[in-house]
C-alpha cells in the first residue's frame, strides 16, 4: 500500500428532484472532505448518470460510476427524507454496482425538511449497505429544516453543520483508512 497515495471518497448525491436542497448540503459536504490533507474526492450527481430504467442491477452498469466506485475508498451518500424512506433513483444507482462496494466505508448525510433531518431515510439505507458490502460508520450528519439552513442561493447559513461534518468525516476517513489496509494487506481466506 501507498501510504501517501490518498484516500477517494467521492460524495453521491441521492436524489433527481427538481429544487433539492440536498444539492447545497452535497455541495458542502464535498468541500469539507476535499479540505481533508489526503483526500481526493468528487461530487457525483445520480441525476447526470445514464441509466437505463427498462432493467436493472448490473446488467445497466455506467462504466464511468463503476469506475469511481471501484477507485473509492469510502463513499459519502447524501441522502434526503422522502415519505420516511430514500430516493428509489438512489437504490437504482446504487444496485448498477456490486463487488466495487465490498469492504469500503461508507457515510450518509441525511436531508429533510422537518427536524429528524433525514433520520428514518438513514435508518432505511443501512441495511442496503450491508447487502452491498459496505461498512458504515456510526457517525451520521442530519440536515434538518434544510430550507432554514441555507439561503436562495445555497450558502450555509448555520456554521454547526460545519463542527457536525468534521466529526463525521473523521471517523469516515479513520474507516476508511482501516479498511484499505486489511483491503490491500489481509487475505479474506485464512489459510493463505
Amino acid at each position: 500500500m501507498d501510504a501517501n497515495r490518498p484516500l477517494f471518497i467521492p460524495v453521491i448525491l441521492g436524489t433527481a428532484r427538481m429544487g433539492r436542497m440536498s444539492l447545497h448540503v452535497a455541495r458542502v459536504v464535498t468541500q469539507e472532505a476535499g479540505k481533508r490533507a489526503g483526500v481526493e474526492t468528487e461530487h457525483i450527481d445520480i441525476t447526470r448518470l445514464p441509466l437505463p430504467t427498462n432493467d436493472a442491477g448490473e446488467a445497466i452498469k455506467d462504466t464511468g460510476y463503476s469506475a469511481k466506485i471501484d477507485r473509492a475508498d469510502a463513499l459519502i451518500i447524501v441522502s434526503p427524507e422522502y415519505n420516511h424512506g430514500y430516493s428509489g433513483l438512489l437504490k437504482h444507482v446504487l444496485d448498477s454496482c456490486l463487488k466495487e462496494y465490498i469492504h469500503k466505508a461508507v457515510g450518509i448525510v441525511g436531508v429533510s425538511t422537518g427536524p429528524f433531518g433525514g433520520a428514518r431515510a438513514i435508518q432505511n439505507l443501512l441495511p442496503v449497505m450491508r447487502e452491498l458490502g459496505l461498512v458504515t460508520i456510526f457517525w451520521d450528519v442530519n440536515f434538518s429544516n434544510v430550507q432554514k439552513v441555507f439561503d436562495n442561493e445555497g450558502k450555509l447559513l448555520d456554521e454547526a453543520f460545519i463542527g457536525r461534518t468534521e466529526k463525521f468525516l473523521k471517523e469516515l476517513i479513520w474507516m476508511a483508512r482501516t479498511l484499505r489496509h486489511g483491503r490491500e494487506h489481509i487475505p479474506l481466506d485464512e489459510s493463505a
